[in-house]
């Protein structure tokens, strides 16, 4: 059977890192409270010159490189953020046109911290359906340009960054075979409220700042993640027992602590960056994948489980043979 393979793994952030001790300086926080109740320890800030776009493709490049291809040689990028560099066009032509490729289909994806796992599982249908062959699926973001800078609530939660696979369509064994084996997503509406942005091209005709009711986020957050990650599993065909490796958004330490209680997860098992990069929304799942295979933890034949959540409120996740 065809299925879509991770050849390649790649990510990219912003020069400045930026310390809590550093945001205890903008406003009216501290190092103990962001770590207490996030895990969070640094952020990597966009500066002049980098963007998206540019973030997006050192990540696609490096993942290249570790695929062994050309940048030619692909026909489809799929670009999942929240922070384009312009209303239109989508920032995926931008990457296409910085990468050097002359024609290929290129889109982005809005579904926020979610972003990804949409992305990806848009991909992997279009290769399984023999659309492409060889497929870009890049999360990008600067949200440092959405924060309110003054709300400590948010402000000290998000960074910014990249990181991209590349999917290539390849024979495999349907049992012990490499690739995507099941991906399963979710979107309610209802909770627009609680995750947001206060503004847009159609309402305020401004970017706006985001705006996160954090609690309630926090609560559904914890049972949304656990039900589709059992999902995926079971679409898969496999147990808790037969996964590897979790790698989740990371927003919040405490949300990855308790999904992983929730589905009898050890803690050993679940790849954490929030640390070191606090939540980088769509670039968070492929910046912390990318992080895990080049230091030598996550390894080929291995099954990991990608998941996500953000605003929407809009959940995924994937079951993956590296």
């Amino acid at each position: 059977m065809i299925r879509s393979v991770i050849t390649g793994t790649g990510s990219a952030l912003p020069v400045r890192r930026v310390s809590n001790a550093e945001m205890a300086e903008m406003v009216d926080t501290t190092d103990e409270w962001i770590v207490e109740r996030t895990g969070i320890r640094f952020r990597h800030i966009a500066g002049e010159g980098e963007t998206t776009a540019t973030l997006a493709r050192d990540a696609a490049t490096r993942a290249l490189d570790a695929a062994g291809i050309a940048a030619a040689e692909v026909d489809l990028i799929v670009l999942a953020t929240a922070t384009p560099d312009q209303t239109f066009p989508a920032t995926a032509t931008k990457v296409q046109a910085m990468l050097g490729i002359n024609d290929c289909v290129a889109f982005d994806v809005a579904a926020v911290c979610s972003g990804f796992l949409y992305a990806v599982q848009v991909a992997d249908s279009m290769i399984r359906s023999g659309v492409a062959r060889r497929a870009l699926v890049i999360g990008a973001e600067t949200f440092s340009r959405i924060l309110d800078w003054e709300d400590r609530t948010t402000c000290v939660l998000f960074g910014d960054g990249a990181g991209a696979m590349v999917l290539e369509a390849q024979e495999s064994d349907e049992a012990t075979g490499r690739g995507i084996l099941a991906t399963k997503l979710h979107a309610d509406g209802r909770h627009n409220e609680l995750l947001y942005v206060d503004g847009g091209p159609s309402t305020t005709g401004t970017v706006g700042k985001l705006r996160m009711k954090g609690r309630e986020v926090f609560r559904h957050a914890v049972v949304n993640l656990a039900a589709v990650m059992g999902e995926s599993m079971a679409l898969a065909g496999l147990s808790t027992d037969s996964v590897d490796w979790v790698v989740p958004h990371q927003a919040n330490a405490r949300i990855l602590d308790a999904t992983a209680r929730k589905l009898g997860l050890a803690p050993e098992r679940v790849v954490v960056t929030v640390d070191q990069h606090a939540n980088t929304s769509a670039a968070s799942v492929p910046l912390a994948l990318d992080v895990a295979i080049r230091d030598g933890r996550i390894r080929p034949g291995q099954i990991v489980v990608l998941e996500a959540m953000g605003g929407g409120f809009t959940w995924g996740a994937a079951v993956v043979r590296i």
